[in-house]
């Protein structure tokens, strides 16, 4: 929602009339900051609660906050320059990575073990 609360304020700041998505560079990089974000919500909501069921709530309720956190990073960087939001992406992509190994892990010790 904060992602999309700056692309309504870019709209107006720099007059560019909704539904357009193109105009003003700086704009344009606000509205793809909030794209990428939410293209990969679905995934992370996914596998936070996978493995908040399966492995442990608390650990993944870390892994979310942590989530969220280089996303915010990502975005302020993204929107900021051209350059330092590499590491908030790469940092963010790791966050899914270990939630997936926590997620999958749990299942196959569910599954595998007795």
């Amino acid at each position: 929602a904060c992602f999309a609360l700056q692309v309504i304020y870019a709209w107006q700041q720099y007059r560019i009339s909704p539904p357009r998505t193109t105009g003003h560079p700086e704009f344009e990089r606000i509205f793809r900051a909030q794209m990428n974000c939410s293209e990969y919500f679905p995934i992370f909501i996914s596998l936070l609660w996978v493995a908040g069921i399966f492995f442990h709530q608390g650990v993944a309720a870390v892994c979310g906050l942590l989530y969220l956190y280089t996303r915010l990073r990502y975005f302020q960087g993204y929107t900021a320059v051209a350059q330092g939001w590499l590491a908030p992406l790469y940092a963010s992509a790791r966050v899914l990575w270990l939630l997936l190994g926590l997620a999958v892990a749990r299942l196959l010790a569910h599954f595998l073990l007795p």
